[in-house]
């Protein structure tokens, strides 16, 4: 590591720490929830850091899954302390936020990034995974669509939502489990390349430094937690808003800042991993597990959600495709995903 980047790393331990201490020594709700926001950025920055050294030795699908893995870590724990919390609608509402926030907004802002850094104006990057991954999106779709019908048609199995919700859980991780096993075993460790700059950092460092960030991203989303009700109701927003736009952003610092950073520096295959993992995971593997634990707690998610984020969902699965499925994407489709993500905050905001 450089000694820049070892001043940064201590930053980021300091903010964490300090997030720590506003936590427990009962600071103002505002100042925890400013510091824990910092501290997810920073911790960010490390996870972006340790997935590069990583990706240095292996190919842009084995790093995009286990920076994905380890970045929706925070989002996890959001979810389980806001169960705990009897926070029900900010539970659901974040999941769906991070689905939007990844595949919109996130997915935009890489693409407007990666194509200014092309020669040709257009970010150009492996077909598979973009398709495999509207695949994905579009699966978990497909339940929530037939719920929403369901329970709008009033029909017989509009009264077992939560048996539905379970047997469509276990049935699309097994479906993402198929995908992930198969994905990863066509992606073999690189090769040296001539003229390029090797690992900076030891392969044991890069790991630790992962789990490292991932344990600190949970902790400090716990204290998010937290300071976001106090937060909200000093704020006077509305918790459609504060789940699909704050929390979202928020849990997913990780990919906010590592899929651009990977964009600007060119690594159009590695940024577009990291990012549509993120998508497949939450949609196939994320909302299910959460659907199964939530089994534990006194209000259990479902797939049932409002009708508004049903259409936003379904879209957001058929917009990904439009723009990424070819493998090449220009700055204006990379704005129109950030515009569409836009509108749909704006949306929440008024709910």
């Amino acid at each position: 590591m450089t000694s820049r980047e070892r001043l940064i790393a201590g930053l980021v331990a300091v903010v964490t720490i300090a997030a720590g201490v506003a936590h427990y020594a009962d600071a103002p709700a505002l100042l925890a929830f400013a510091i824990a926001t910092i501290a997810l950025a920073g911790l960010a920055w490390l996870v972006s850091f340790a997935t590069e050294q990583v990706g240095e030795r292996f190919g842009p699908g084995v790093t995009g899954v286990l920076q994905s893995t380890l970045g929706n870590l925070p989002e996890l724990f959001v979810v389980l302390f806001a169960l705990g919390a009897g926070e029900t609608v900010v539970a659901q509402t974040s999941i769906l936020g991070s689905i939007f926030a990844n595949a919109l907004l996130v997915l935009g802002i890489v693409i407007v990034v990666g194509a200014r850094e092309a020669d040709d104006v257009c970010m150009r990057f492996s077909r598979r995974l973009p398709n495999d991954t509207a695949t994905l999106l579009l699966a978990c779709s497909f339940v929530i669509v037939v719920v929403a019908i369901s329970l709008a048609s009033e029909d017989r199995a509009s009264h077992h939502v939560q048996a539905i919700s379970s047997i469509a859980a276990v049935v699309l991780l097994g479906v993402y489990l198929v995908w992930v096993v198969g994905y990863l075993r066509g992606d073999l460790p690189r090769e040296a390349e001539p003229g390029r700059a090797g690992p900076r950092v030891p392969f044991s460092v890069a790991a630790v430094l992962l789990g490292v960030a991932g344990v600190g991203a949970a902790l400090v989303s716990d204290w998010f937690v937290a300071a976001l009700r106090p937060t909200i109701d000093q704020l006077g927003i509305s918790e459609a808003f504060a789940g699909l736009v704050i929390v979202a952003i928020a849990g997913n610092a990780v990919e906010n800042a590592t899929g651009v950073i990977l964009a600007r520096k060119g690594e159009a295959d590695l940024a577009i991993s990291v990012v549509k993992n993120s998508v497949a995971q939450i949609a196939a593997f994320l909302f299910p597990v959460l659907v199964v634990i939530s089994l534990l707690f006194a209000t259990p998610l479902t797939f049932a959600i409002a009708p508004v984020y049903v259409g936003a969902l379904l879209v957001t699965a058929l917009a990904v495709w439009q723009v990424t499925g070819d493998g090449e994407a220009a700055a204006f489709e990379g704005w129109a995903l950030i515009g569409i993500y836009v509108v749909l905050a704006a949306l929440t905001l008024y709910e």
